[in-house]
């Protein structure tokens, strides 16, 4: 299986039904079981007064409620009507009690989460929450366990059916608030910065020439790809942060960050010693790094992989579009599973007032209240990750029970936990941590024994080492208040209140109105802290943990975040590229490099000149798939396609008809964009992985095509050579040959010998995988039940239809995608338009299991009601909730 593969889905049951079993339990009748009630009338206990569920064709449903209370507790039920194996799952991952649901195959991942401890911090927060928003939580809570009264678990789903044979003594627990509140940690932990790159840099730079390693992380290319704020609409303020020295003056830092240098490779024994990165520290250091990455890789991820964290945004006022009111449009990229992550759902007080102010509708997780991204009356508002740096690596000095902090030693903090297996035994695991954060490489082990002798001359060490990791998502905060403010916010003002209070996961905010205002925020808690080097930004290294001189000092003050509002071009785009070219205040280094962002500021800009925008235009630029970067590859391999060999030449002429797009369907477009991507993925493997460790090669994302842009430029760099053949060295234009060559033979393998039957939806296919039942050792027949596809796809990594795949994997099968599309009309909230990835239930066999699937696929959207009138007009089922004992 897949490298990437087996990191997006959750650990497979270790023993399952045998073929017969499973084909005789996985019939649609017993899956009709579970199917919920949509029509007619039921009795909650917990409802005050009557609530109407209105679902339309896809069977999205609108809520209407008189209380706040009631408008949550419908919602919870409703929610678990459609999905509650999907919360039962994430409440148990995010809880690290996953073992409880699958057995052994658990056991890793709940070490790692109890290791950082994600449902301890939410009970901290939980505290710290508005009394409102504690009151939804539990109102929502009450929803779910009015579905769940009553009921044995093959009456709630078919995945407990299929479970059941191997934990059969499994019981469905109540649903509680926590429950809810920590899945806010698993989006914040899937959405964190760039904890991946600065191990990898950890690990590199002993294995990889410095020179060579610092090639491998370009800075942000501000020359052609523009960020998302200009000099002109944002600059640095002199407002100060936590931890400014109050006696200075704050000056405005127009720079960005250069390119760091690496760190140097001598010690001393003075303070400045500690400048060096730790990942210079040797053979020790480096088994503390590898457990820490072990580790890190255990915890699933639920909404997306690093490389697969992504999101197009943008919103033109109405100085651009026909109705001459703004459009917002989003399509957050994140991890495809079956069912998706979104749930697509309507909240409406049937009066709005102070008392029940809710009117919204979008996007929401099954397992929390509200909605995360959509429109009210008045505010529409989108997200995409900003991807700060929010999680930090300390090499920890360790000795006995004690670790070195500046000239003392300190305790480390310890706590016993106790992971019950289904079908197994107990399993008890120490926790440890410092003041930095928990101790990540013991979580794989039960003493990390990370070496003898000490990594860095002149520290002190006492001789073992171990890793810490600080993370702003272990930070308590009040990230779901923000929710429920952004949910009822009436204007700007209203819309930044809610947006102070997002703090992790940090995320670009697009923002338009019903007045015709448009704006942009940066939220989030963004650490202040030091560099371990002199030459790089902070967080680009690991630092030393016994220097206190780099641990944070608190947190950037949400009044120097970057902000617009109305921007003189009437045009905001944000898809992961640099937030600002200034310095200050830092966020990160590790932006996605520009591709994606800058071809949609180039079809917004035709798209006016042309003509006035309107919601179709949005939707077609949502579609995209022309590959810029290949304008810059494409010319170079056509200079080298001059081989004497007619089945070598041949396929050269598919590369210039080429019009750079990527279609799933058949016609010579298809075939350019194959033969290209085949290329792509083999120039990868002879440019830069064959120096790289099998777990660190490159994805073929943004970072690698800058990474080539420049190298393109430099036909005798050191990365040009492939060091897996000896005596040989080869120079740019070899390397592009023997890619175009070993491209030519694999197609012919995999697909036939003539090139127009080179077709990239082919081997460009998705299949949604369930997280649990959706892989192997599952039974085929399994898992052909509750996995959607394969589907030939369209798009690519890096590109505005950004169906990615990993160019380090022997194959070209989609690992993360657009998890659904919309477009908000300001003029017309009525005329807006939306599409989920699967569809709204997570129901095998249910006709809304996948029923959106293939408009998704295909770049089609539907109607989106919102007003009373169209939401009724819509409907095809109606279900009355009435309170009861």
């Amino acid at each position: 299986m897949p490298r990437l593969l087996r990191r997006v889905l959750i650990p497979a049951v270790a023993i399952l039904v045998v073929v017969a079993v499973a084909a005789a339990v996985l019939g649609v009748g017993l899956s009709r079981r579970s199917f919920p009630q949509t029509e007619g009338q039921l009795t909650l206990s917990s409802l005050d007064a009557e609530v109407e569920v209105l679902r339309d064709e896809r069977g999205v449903p609108h809520i209407y409620a008189d209380t706040s209370a009631d408008l949550f507790r419908a919602q919870g039920f409703v929610a678990a009507q459609d999905r509650f194996f999907q919360m039962d799952l994430r409440r148990h991952i995010t809880a690290g009690r996953l073992s409880e649901l699958v057995g052994s195959a658990g056991v890793e991942t709940d070490t790692v989460i109890r290791t950082m401890g994600w449902r301890k911090v939410a009970e901290e927060e939980l505290s710290m929450l508005d009394t409102q928003t504690r009151q939804y939580l539990q109102a929502y809570a009450a929803g779910v366990n009015d579905y769940l009264a009553d009921k044995d678990p093959s009456q709630i789903s078919l995945e407990y059916v299929v479970l059941a044979q191997s934990a059969g003594d499994y019981q469905v627990e109540p649903w509680d608030e926590l429950d809810s509140l920590t899945w806010l940690k698993a989006m914040a932990w899937d959405m964190r910065g760039n904890y991946e790159d600065e191990l990898a840099r950890a690990r590199l730079a002993g294995e990889v020439p410095l020179a060579q390693l610092e090639t491998l992380y370009p800075g942000y290319p501000y020359d052609i790809h523009a960020p998302i704020l200009s000099r002109d609409e944002w600059r640095p303020s002199a407002a100060r942060s936590p931890g400014d020295d109050d006696s200075a003056p704050v000056e405005p830092d127009d720079s960005a960050p250069a390119v760091p240098e690496a760190p140097a490779n001598e010690a001393s024994e003075q303070r400045e010693s500690h400048r060096k990165s730790p990942a210079m520290g040797g053979e020790q250091a480096e088994l503390a790094y590898d457990s820490t990455v072990q580790a890190l890789e255990a915890v699933p991820p639920l909404i997306a992989t690093d490389e697969g964290v992504g999101s197009n945004s943008w919103v033109v006022s109405g100085d651009h579009t026909e109705s001459g009111m703004p459009l917002l449009a989003n399509d957050p990229h994140l991890g495809v599973t079956q069912p998706g992550v979104w749930l697509q759902t309507g909240l409406h007080c049937r009066e709005v007032s102070r008392e029940c102010p809710f009117d919204v509708t979008g996007y929401t997780f099954a397992g929390f209240p509200g909605v995360i991204i959509g429109h009210n009356q008045d505010i529409a508002w989108g997200l995409t990750n900003m991807d700060p740096d929010v999680t930090d690596f300390y090499l920890e000095d360790l000795d006995g029970g004690e670790y070195r902090r500046d000239s003392e030693m300190e305790e480390v903090g310890e706590r016993r936990e106790t992971i019950t297996v289904a079908g197994g035994d107990d399993v008890e695991i120490l926790v440890r941590s410092t003041h930095h954060g928990p101790i990540l490489s013991d979580a794989l082990s039960e003493v990390a024994q990370a070496g003898i002798d000490p990594p860095l001359d002149g520290s002190g060490s006492s001789g073992r080492y171990a890793v810490s990791m600080a993370w702003t998502g272990l930070e308590p905060a009040r990230t779901a208040d923000a929710v429920f403010r952004l949910n009822r916010a009436r204007d700007w003002e209203d819309f930044r209140a809610g947006a102070r209070l997002l703090a992790a996961p940090a995320q670009n905010l697009v923002y338009a109105d019903t007045e015709g205002n448009i704006g942009y925020q940066a939220p989030g808690m963004i650490p202040l802290r030091e560099s371990s080097t002199d030459s790089a930004p902070p967080g680009y290294w690991p630092a030393p943990g016994w220097d206190s001189t780099y641990d944070w000092k608190g947190f950037v003050d949400f009044e120097r975040l970057p902000f617009v509002l109305n921007p003189d071009d009437g045009v905001i785009v944000a898809a992961n590229q640099a937030v600002t070219e200034a310095g200050r205040p830092f966020i990160t280094t590790e932006w996605r490099q520009g591709f994606r962002s800058q071809r949609i500021a180039d079809l917004l800009a035709t798209a006016i000149a042309e003509g006035p925008v309107t919601p179709d235009t949005m939707t077609t630029i949502q579609f995209d798939s022309y590959n810029a970067f290949a304008d810059v590859l494409v010319p170079y391999l056509l200079d080298v396609s001059d081989s004497s060999d007619p089945f070598f030449a041949e396929p050269a002429g598919l590369l210039r008809e080429w019009n750079r797009g990527a279609p799933q369907g058949d016609g010579a477009q298809g075939s350019g964009a194959m033969y290209y991507y085949a290329i792509w993925s083999h120039l990868l493997d002879l440019t830069i992985d064959d120096e790289l460790p099998l777990d660190l090669q490159v994805s073929g994302n943004s970072r690698a095509m800058l990474i080539v842009q420049n190298l393109l430029q430099d036909p005798d760099n050191a990365w040009w050579d492939d060091k897996r053949t000896a005596g040989i060295v080869e120079s740019r234009d070899t390397i592009l040959r023997q890619a175009m060559e070993e491209a030519r033979l694999e197609l012919t393998s995999e697909i036939g010998k003539d090139p127009q039957d080179w077709q990239w939806g082919r081997l460009h296919e998705l299949t949604a995988r369930h997280q649990v039942l959706g892989d192997e050792p599952v039974p085929a027949v399994v898992q052909a039940v509750f996995n959607l596809g394969p589907y030939p796809m369209p798009g690519g990594s890096a590109l505005v239809n950004a169906n990615t795949w990993d160019a380090a994997e022997d194959e070209f099968a989609v690992t993360a995608a657009p998890s659904m599309r919309m477009v908000v009309d300001l003029a017309d909230l009525d005329g807006s338009r939306w599409v989920n990835q699967g569809g709204n239930s997570g129901h095998v066999y249910h006709r809304h299991y996948d029923d959106q699937m293939q408009a998704w696929i295909d770049g089609d959207s539907y109607p989106w009601p919102f007003s009373r009138e169209a939401v009724r007009e819509s409907t095809q089922a109606q279900l009355r909730l009435t309170p009861g004992g």
